[in-house]
């Protein structure tokens, strides 16, 4: 049997800021659920796009992540970033598979993935607890 592990790079990130981060995408993941407008998944899209392939710096939610952490004094806490980059990779999918269903009407694929993200964002934010590490696990188990 294989040892449980994550992605590791050996580049460091505040897990606060992610935890920040993380908070304000649930915030407008819920904007989007309670309006339907289709505009503001595609904005979670954008920026999770922006901080996996551009450049995270440019992400305005990781922006407003470390605002609020500054104007919150709240003390750095370091981790590696392959586990939360996996994460980012698995909400960007999440959030262009929801807004096709939304723009297409593919009601219970919307539903259904959008309780998963869901939970992943509570976990996140209120366990600091990556659900990406479990999958890459399952990933390797079976690979």
């Amino acid at each position: 049997m294989s040892a449980k592990s994550c992605p590791i790079s050996f580049e460091l990130i505040d897990a606060n800021i992610v935890r920040i981060n993380s908070f304000y995408v649930g915030l407008i993941f819920m904007l989007f659920l309670l309006t339907q407008n289709s505009a503001v998944i595609i904005f979670l899209v954008f920026d999770f796009t922006t901080r996996i392939f551009i450049n995270r710096n440019y992400s305005l939610l990781l922006i407003l992540s470390r605002k609020t952490k500054q104007l919150l004094s709240i003390e750095p806490r370091m981790e590696d970033i392959a586990p939360k980059r996996l994460a980012s990779y698995f909400g960007l999918i999440f959030t262009v598979v929801i807004s096709i269903s939304s723009l297409f009407g593919f009601s219970i694929a919307l539903y259904s993935l959008s309780v998963i993200l869901a939970i992943c964002i509570v976990l996140e934010v209120v366990f600091s607890y990556c659900l990406g590490c479990e999958v890459y696990h399952l990933y390797k188990r079976f690979v």
